[in-house]
């Protein structure tokens, strides 16, 4: 058994180990593209409405379809739909590719791929939210939902910084071909993990086992709880990712490498701020409240970047902020992932993941619009307020409620 630090110990575990080093290879080859496509897309445009919308139709589909998807995730093999997830993702990569090196790539082409790569993770994420708490000892979720924030994050930092040298040495379609090889090395994983029996949730049809999962997070204050916080903390805390090249462009007035380095700042904080709910995993209490902390500080750090013309001061915001996001979604996943069983957990998770996500695209949306009339810089500082406000409601109540698990 390998000797890792207590924090790591899920890594211990053969199969939870291949997932999570494929998905950090995969992770860094989608955050490379993601950073050629946003600089693709404002090129083109030279308009944040158009950023925002390529970024809504990424996420678009898990309005409609995700609730579905943890249906499915309940029901049928879950390596499987990932395995076919996977595929679709890296199709839509090297498609992109190839419009671009025989130059017959349009807007209209990268906002439609963004569309048809966002349905195939409308599936595929449940499965996979579902799958890896399988893979390690319960005593260990925790951690093992905290490492998994973390490859997300590593990928942040090392993706965009590849992005760079990529996007100077090779182009656009340079990144969108490393994407695209990259999923090889989450579908070798998946291959290579045992298959397991589907968790067999769910009622006669799959409008049954959906009303089943809807009823059980709403008779539950905790899940309401923290679906309307994913909601909410998703819609206004994403600009902020979303707005770097506009600010990296404009505010600043540098190139790609400048954004690149926004993305590597905020994942940096991130990757700290999951080594240390990693290492706090099995002393941490009281996450509902942690969390609801986390969205004020959050709220404070998305306004102060807003107004910030430092680009140092920038940059410590940036990391400052990833730090809190990542200890703040994952004290909420760790809550969902907790709260009930495995028969149900696709479906708990999809409806979590459906106002997480689903907050995503509504939140660039009406923040790209808003961005065109009044500015990135003020949209942020909108945004900051609004989270300032929803988590200091919801730290006071809980404080006064004494309640300890939401």
């Amino acid at each position: 058994m390998l000797r890792l630090p207590r924090a790591f110990s899920p890594l211990r575990h053969r199969d939870f180990r291949l997932l999570w080093s494929g998905s950090l290879v995969s992770s860094v080859g989608t955050w490379m593209q993601r950073v050629a496509q946003g600089w693709l897309v404002l090129t083109l445009t030279g308009s944040p409405f158009w950023l925002g919308m390529d970024a809504f139709l990424g996420d678009a589909p898990f309005l409609v379809f995700s609730l579905f998807g943890g249906v499915l995730a309940d029901r049928a093999e879950r390596r499987r739909i990932l395995l076919v997830s996977q595929v679709v993702q890296m199709s839509c990569a090297l498609v992109l590719m190839a419009l671009i090196l025989v130059d017959e790539v349009t807007l209209g082409s990268i906002l439609a791929l963004s569309f048809l790569s966002g349905l195939a993770q409308a599936f595929g994420a449940p499965a996979f939210q579902a799958l890896f708490p399988t893979l390690v000892p319960p005593e260990e979720i925790p951690k093992a939902i905290a490492l998994n924030s973390i490859q997300f994050n590593l990928a942040r930092v090392v993706g965009p910084g590849i992005a760079g040298l990529a996007f100077h040495q090779l182009g656009a379609a340079g990144c969108m071909g490393l994407n695209g090889l990259s999923f090889l090395a989450v579908v070798g994983a998946l291959a290579s993990i045992p298959r397991r029996p589907a968790a067999g949730g769910g009622g006669a049809s799959v409008l049954e086992g959906l009303k089943e999962g809807v009823g059980v997070v709403w008779r539950r204050r905790d899940l309401r709880g923290l679906v309307g916080l994913a909601f909410l903390g998703s819609a206004c805390s994403i600009p902020l990712v979303t707005f770097l090249p506009v600010f990296a462009k404009e505010v600043f007035h540098a190139g790609a490498g400048r954004y690149s380095a926004f993305l590597a700042a905020f994942g940096c904080g991130a990757v700290l701020g999951g080594l240390v709910v990693a290492t706090t995993a099995s002393r941490m209490r009281r996450r509902g409240f942690i969390g609801a902390i986390g969205l004020l500080v959050y709220g404070l750090l998305t306004a102060g970047f807003g107004l910030s013309r430092s680009p140092v001061l920038s940059f410590a915001f940036l990391v400052a902020a990833g730090a809190c996001l990542m200890v703040v979604f994952s004290s909420f996943m760790t809550l969902v992932q907790t709260s009930v069983g495995d028969s149900l957990r696709g479906r708990v998770i999809s409806i979590y993941g459906l106002a997480f996500r689903g907050g995503m695209p509504l939140g660039n949306l009406a923040a790209g619009a808003a961005a065109a009339a009044a500015g990135a810089p003020a949209v942020l500082v909108a945004c900051g307020v609004a989270l300032v406000v929803a988590g200091g409601s919801v730290a006071v109540r809980r404080r006064k409620d004494g309640v300890a698990s939401m």
